[in-house]
């Protein structure tokens, strides 16, 4: 593994795609979310040559928009779908103990009780049941198991639970994430495993040889350039625009995704107090409060069918209100629209059954809470793999099960799947830089404070991070009034691929769901600190911030006036949609 071959500079990017217009892959992969970085990483571990394409920025799409949970899906057991649920436990075990720790954290959750007899024996059977069969992955690594609450000490956790909210509760363990950030490592380690990574290229169409496909006609879209790049097999990890990119290559429907879109909203950590998160039982599913680092929570999830336009799926008034009254059911101090800062909405790529499948326009009376997150594989056509479905925590499951279709479709000589024993950059010597905590800081001339922030969330890259201070001490200011250094800025441009002020904001710091008005006071900041990596002029300057502030715009319209989804995506169509997917 080579750290200097993980570096996504704007100068790398250039080289890459002479190298995707010259040279032959054994896989190329299309989709830049989690489950194609994945593909990536696992294919490259595997001594295969591997292209990595994505049409916008990396996780642009569903892997930016969860609810930031590396889960095991306490509510899938009322579903009996154990085996679902075990591997997504062990799944969870393997990210936090040797893939990802600097990434992957443990949360406990609090679930309140109504009644305090069958209750609790029903969900104390269901936890119970989540801890044994993560003890039973042979993974586990040491989380603490569930705990019964008298109400007292559930109040004492919660505080802002009404108390009579609740007759007690049940506490238990699992994992949250920065989704975007994950992604953004993910890929970097698979470059730095040899794989050639190149986002802001879409595919245009497929190569077809004699008897296969053998490629795809990429566009980039800096320049509007067209070039073909070759492989010997290719996997679509394209989540909800699945059946889009199959259509490229003239298959239809191999997988049949059924879209399902999620609502979040972001609100001051001052406005709720609570030492955990909390899952409530809703009559449509679960919500999540969580806490988002030290300022926030993050409340969600909306369950619903989305049968329009997948470029920009957004968040409405009714979303956000169904959120807040579901929260202020249980809430001491009920939330007003007027505490939400920020909203995001995302499409679950879930794969549909038998009798599920609509044409346009169309939504099956299922409840999509009920449609399953297993994942499927499919061939739409030789020298074609597709992957859809699953859930974010298993993502490296649905990959391994894609290259291993590929390598068995084009006759391929790999090792085995080895992804369960790769770190993901940051992790090695994570301990020995959290030791290093008041040496860095003074190394770099920054605050103590400011070193630990880095280390949440770079691991043992977070010098790297510092470093960049040094050649210009302003980059150790801080954006706005957050946690974020003008250096993370830098460092997003200069390492981690971002080219657009939206990447930024929205991906490499969650700037856009953390500040009200979509960061409009950091953006400005941030797009200078970017002009002059990227080389914008004035001009070029003013245009990259007009468009992220309009799009922002659009966001806090659409959660304020669209009573509907209908109405959410009429605005987003009226706007030109300019979140561009394949």
């Amino acid at each position: 593994m080579s750290t200097i071959a993980s570096v996504l500079s704007p100068e790398r990017r250039q080289a890459d795609l002479e190298r995707l217009a010259t040279e032959e892959f054994d896989v190329l992969v299309v989709g830049g979310g989690v489950t194609g970085a994945g593909a990536a990483l696992d294919a490259a571990t595997r001594g295969l040559s591997v292209a990595l394409v994505e049409a916008t920025d990396w996780a642009v799409g569903t892997s930016s928009r969860s609810s930031k949970l590396v889960h095991g899906g306490l509510r899938y057991l009322q579903m009996l779908d154990f085996h679902l649920v075990r591997e997504a436990l062990r799944e969870r075990s393997i990210l936090l103990g040797r893939v990802a720790p600097h990434l992957v954290r443990p949360l406990p959750v609090l679930y309140p009780l109504q009644r305090p007899f069958f209750e609790r024996a029903y969900v104390g059977a269901g936890v119970a049941l989540y801890d044994l069969l993560a003890f039973s992955t042979g993974t586990n690594r040491g989380l603490p198991w569930h705990r019964h609450l008298s109400r007292r000490r559930a109040l004492e956790m919660a505080p802002g639970l009404r108390r009579d909210s609740l007759a007690g509760a049940v506490v238990y363990y699992d994992c949250q994430v920065d989704d975007a950030r994950y992604v953004v490592e993910l890929v970097r380690t698979a470059a730095s495993y040899g794989a050639v990574p190149v986002s802001g290229t879409a595919v245009e169409g497929f190569l077809h040889g004699p008897k296969r496909v053998v490629g795809a006609t990429l566009r980039d879209a800096e320049t509007g350039r067209c070039f073909e790049v070759h492989a010997r097999v290719t996997i679509l990890a394209t989540g909800p625009w699945t059946e889009e990119t199959e259509a490229l290559a003239g298959k239809e429907r191999a997988v049949r995704v059924r879209p399902s879109k999620g609502a979040h909203v972001v609100v001051p950590r001052d406005r709720f107090e609570a030492g955990c998160g909390i899952i409530l039982r809703t009559e449509r599913s679960v919500l999540f409060v969580l806490p988002w680092g030290k300022r926030h929570w993050l409340i969600g999830t909306t369950d619903t069918d989305w049968p329009y336009s997948k470029r920009w799926p957004l968040a409405t008034a009714a979303d956000v209100a169904y959120i807040l009254s579901e929260f202020n059911s249980v809430a001491e101090h009920p939330l007003a629209p007027n505490d939400v800062v920020g909203v995001y909405a995302g499409l679950r790529p879930l794969v549909a059954g038998q009798g599920v499948v609509r044409g346009p326009g169309e939504v099956s009376g299922e409840d999509t809470a009920r449609v399953s997150r297993e994942h499927a594989v499919a061939e739409p056509a030789p020298g074609l793999v597709a992957v859809s479905g699953g859930k974010y925590t298993t993502y490296r499951v649905m990959a391994a099960d894609a290259v291993d279709a590929a390598v068995r479709e084009a006759g391929l000589h790999a090792l085995a799947c080895r992804t369960a024993r790769v770190p993901l950059l940051g992790a090695r010597g994570l301990e020995q830089a959290r030791a290093r905590l008041a040496a860095l800081a003074s190394e770099h001339r920054l605050p103590p404070a400011s070193v630990e922030h880095l280390l949440d969330r770079y691991g043992s890259l977070a010098p790297e991070v510092a470093s960049c201070v040094a050649s210009s001490p302003a980059l150790g200011e801080r954006l706005g009034e957050s946690d974020y250094l003008k250096a993370e800025v830098a460092y997003a441009v200069s390492h981690e691929g971002a080219r657009h002020l939206d990447d930024v904001l929205s991906r490499r710091t969650r700037l856009a769901i953390e500040e009200p008005g979509g960061a409009a006071t950091s953006a400005r900041e941030a797009a200078e600190v970017m002009a002059g990596l990227l080389g914008w002029d004035e001009t070029a300057l003013e245009a990259e911030l007009s468009r992220y502030l309009a799009g922002a715009k659009l966001v806090a319209a659409a959660a304020s006036e669209a009573r509907d989804d209908a109405e959410a995506a009429r605005m987003a169509e009226a706007y030109g949609a300019p979140l561009e997917v394949p």
